[in-house]
Order: C-alpha cells, then sequence, then structure tokens
C-alpha cells in the first residue's frame, strides 16, 4: 500500500525527534530552487552534456542567487540542534549564505567563493586576494576538478560523521559520485536510518527506510515545521 506523503513526512519528524546523531546529505537538487541547474535530473548539465547539449543559460549570475526553503529548513535542524552534521557536494555557497555554521559543514567538492591552502586545506575567502597562506603553503581555488583528489580534511569528517549517524538524510542527490556517494553506505552500516529525497532514483532506493521523490520545499520545511510543534518550538 502507498504511503500517503503527509504521512511520511510525520514519521521523518518522529525520526529526527528520536535522532542523537542526525546528519544531511546534500546534491545539486536543492539548489535547483534557487535557479541554479542539477547534474543529472531531465535537463541536469551532464544529461544535456551526453545529448550534446550546452548547458542551459543562467537567469542571474551564480553570486547573485539566494538560498531557498530547502536550505532554511537545514538551518532550523541546526537551531533545534537536531543537525550534528551536514555533508554537501555542492559548490554554490549557499549553505554557508543561509546560516549553517562552517565547523558543521564538509563541502567535498570546495565552494566557488574560497581559496583553499595546497599545504594545510584552510580555507580564505576569495575577496581577500590573498595567493599565500599564513602557513606558507599556496592558495588554490578550493572548487574540485574532475580528476583532482577531494579535501582530505572534509572527507575524512564526511566519513566519521556518517559513522556515528543514527539518522542520515540525503536531499537532492542522485548518490553516483564516489567517494561522497559512500556516506549513505557507512550510515547504513552504521545502523543509521536511512532517508533519501530526490526526484531522480537513486542506487540506495531500494536501502531507504523512507523514500521521497516529491520536490524538497514540499517535504523539508513541513518536517521540520512538525519537528518544532514535537519539541515545543512554537514561532
Amino acid at each position: 500500500m502507498k504511503i500517503k506523503t503527509d504521512e511520511k513526512i510525520g514519521t521523518l519528524a518522529q525520526w529526527f525527534y528520536e535522532a542523537h546523531y542526525p546528519v544531511v546529505f546534500t546534491g545539486a537538487g536543492i539548489s535547483t530552487e534557487s535557479g541554479l541547474p542539477d547534474f543529472r535530473g531531465p535537463d541536469g548539465v551532464w544529461t544535456r552534456r551526453d545529448k550534446g547539449l550546452s548547458p542551459k543559460p543562467m537567469s542571474k549570475s551564480w553570486d547573485a542567487v539566494e538560498p531557498n526553503s530547502g536550505h532554511y529548513a537545514i538551518v532550523e535542524l541546526q537551531k533545534m540542534g537536531k543537525l550534528k552534521f551536514l555533508i554537501s557536494q555542492n559548490v554554490d555557497n549557499l549553505h554557508l549564505k543561509s546560516g549553517i555554521r562552517p565547523e558543521i559543514l564538509a563541502e567535498l567538492h570546495g565552494n566557488m567563493t574560497k581559496m583553499r591552502c595546497k599545504r594545510c586545506e584552510k580555507t580564505v575567502d576569495q575577496s581577500e586576494g590573498l595567493i599565500t597562506c599564513p602557513c606558507g603553503g599556496a592558495l588554490v581555488s578550493s572548487v574540485v576538478d574532475f580528476g583532482q583528489s577531494l579535501p582530505q580534511k572534509d572527507l575524512a569528517l564526511s566519513y566519521d560523521h556518517s559513522r556515528q549517524s543514527d539518522l542520515f538524510m540525503v536531499v537532492g542527490s542522485s548518490l553516483v559520485v564516489t567517494p561522497a556517494a559512500d556516506m549513505p553506505r557507512e550510515a547504513l552500516m552504521a545502523g543509521a536510518k536511512l532517508v533519501i529525497l530526490n526526484q531522480g532514483e537513486t542506487p540506495f532506493d531500494a536501502h531507504a527506510h523512507l523514500r521521497f521523490h516529491e520536490k524538497i520545499r514540499e517535504v523539508l520545511p513541513r518536517a521540520v515545521k512538525r519537528l518544532k510543534r514535537l519539541m515545543g518550538w512554537f514561532e
């Protein structure tokens, strides 16, 4: 029997309420509602490339894009103490822009507004105009290109927090890019409940304890609102 979306949202809120170590993992899908393209959706960057098409032109520049209700719902989880760690494949800076604390965020593919030290992996804002880190290492773009290694510090933190999670929620990722997509597997092996909120299929769908195919804005803000009621948070 197909479970109604409203019931599933209630279950998700209850699971967050009960969780001691919730971890969220985001991909490009969370930013499409801000006007950014995804990669493997029907009109995504890689989908179009495979068809011999160029990416769709954006209606605004990257730095003018603002976080949406999905990003802000995750910030609300942070405020309620229901976000131990956030792992993101996105380089668009929208999580930091929305108010996520840098110390609980791993940006596995970098951040287009940041430079990273090749020696110590410290990141600094591009706007500072620095080319050398205080440690003496060279500062380069933090965005990870194809074939480049992921930042080891962020990667290690992501594995560590995934293994500690008791609730692992994937938001807007097709989970096909490794090693980032290894994180749900680590969480499952640790005994965590796996929730996937993504319109397209993922390799982990058969293993998800709760699966949403709806738009992120139709699920995450509503789940957070219910969680607030469970926790006695009133606006």
